[in-house]
């Protein structure tokens, strides 16, 4: 049953038991691409309002993202754009309440952050070898921030595709030295990881977020590991690992199937003790996808946001924006010499940050802070401005 027709008929039910968001001008000032959230009590409405994940002109409906245990009192959570409820209220005018409530508040998302790259590898796909010496990787991180960098992601385990797994000590050994001092002049640091181990003495090390492109499924000490340190955790989806993730992915539907995955890794995150303000998701663009797969889930980011917690996106030089623009072929890009180089894929990367800002994007990880900077500023501006 699609969301205005499900609505219609519970809608005089529908009783607001809490407003999400900020107070707000009146409607009519409030920015486009603004989202409202707002709770409504389930409890006595259709059994199928809990089940249901619609999309219909960019109105969502979903249960309360943290799990549900019945028979305490569930959330219908309602995110939407203005045009979009508008439309439906308008085509059912049993609904305006809820556009009285979008009227009373609204939620709209701040300016995404900035994340900026830092591998300490030999054999990272775009800068390997650039950073493995400490002072030179400390210089670069220094240098990422000047840049405008909210964060430095820091990296000592090459996860692109093909890559062998490195060992703890190893690992260590690459990102403990750069971390700490990163940390030490005040800067906020993110250690990428999939290991619990690397991922505690990096926060002990100073560093204040986890990036575990596993999605906490790769260590089983990972989620209670984050839960105990306090600290943000980046979830990422992946299908399969770095070393035979790109060999023959396949998804019936890749949004839906994403979704799912971070569904269920945030609620574990959250029933470990990780607060849910903590979590980031990330649907893990070039990590066991093809390039349909990428655009498909870049196009619908949206959806993902719409799951109740920051998103991230890493677009920055990945492998389909050669594949888009001829320079690197799908089917070779794994063997032989390459086309292009990720480097020279600046003018791809920004193009499709501008979409995940359009798209309701926290958290953007980048190799060229400046640039990327400056396009998210002017995206989140033509998304948001009155």
């Amino acid at each position: 049953m699609g969301v205005a027709r499900l609505l219609s008929a519970n809608a005089l039910a529908l009783r607001p038991r809490a407003i999400r968001g900020t107070p707000s001008s009146p409607v009519e000032a409030c920015a486009p691409g603004s989202y409202a959230r707002v709770a409504f009590d389930l409890r006595g409405l259709d059994e199928s309002l809990l089940k249901l994940i619609d999309r219909r002109d960019q109105l969502w409906l979903t249960s309360s993202p943290h799990g549900v245990s019945r028979p305490a009192p569930v959330e219908l959570v309602l995110t939407a754009t203005l045009p979009a409820l508008r439309a439906v209220v308008a085509e059912n005018p049993v609904l305006d309440p809820l556009l009285a409530a979008w009227e009373t508040t609204h939620w709209s998302a701040p300016e995404p952050k900035i994340m900026g790259i830092l591998n300490v590898t030999p054999d990272s796909f775009s800068d390997g070898g650039r950073f493995v010496e400490p002072e030179v990787a400390f210089a670069h991180g220094e240098q990422l921030v000047s840049d405008g960098a909210d964060w430095i992601d820091v990296g000592g385990e090459s996860t692109r595709p093909g890559a062998q797994p490195v060992p703890e000590g190893q690992e260590l050994e690459r990102v403990i030295p750069v971390v700490r001092k990163l940390a030490m002049c005040g800067h906020s640091v993110s250690i990428d990881t999939r290991k619990a181990g690397v991922a505690r003495a990096a926060v002990e090390a100073g560093a204040k977020m986890i990036n575990d492109i596993s999605g906490g499924t790769q260590d089983p000490a990972m989620l209670d590991t984050a839960a105990e340190l306090g600290c943000d955790l980046v979830l990422m989806h992946s299908q399969g690992d770095p070393a035979s993730m790109q060999q023959d992915p396949r998804y019936r539907d890749p949004v839906k199937e994403v979704a799912d995955f971070l569904r269920r890794q945030a609620a574990a995150a959250v029933a470990a003790g990780v607060a849910p303000g903590r979590l980031v998701l990330d649907p893990g663009i070039g990590f066991g996808k093809r390039l349909e797969h990428n655009l498909a889930l870049i196009r619908r980011l949206d959806e993902l946001v719409s799951l109740g917690f920051q998103v991230l996106a890493g677009l920055s030089r990945k492998s389909f924006i050669g594949h888009l623009t001829g320079a690197e072929r799908q089917e070779e890009w794994q063997s032989g010499p390459r086309r292009d180089r990720p480097a020279d894929r600046l003018g791809g990367s920004l193009a499709a940050l501008t979409m995940a800002v359009q798209g309701g994007a926290s958290l953007l990880r980048v190799h060229d802070v400046a640039p990327s900077l400056e396009a998210a500023r002017v995206a989140f501006a033509l998304c948001n401005h009155p």
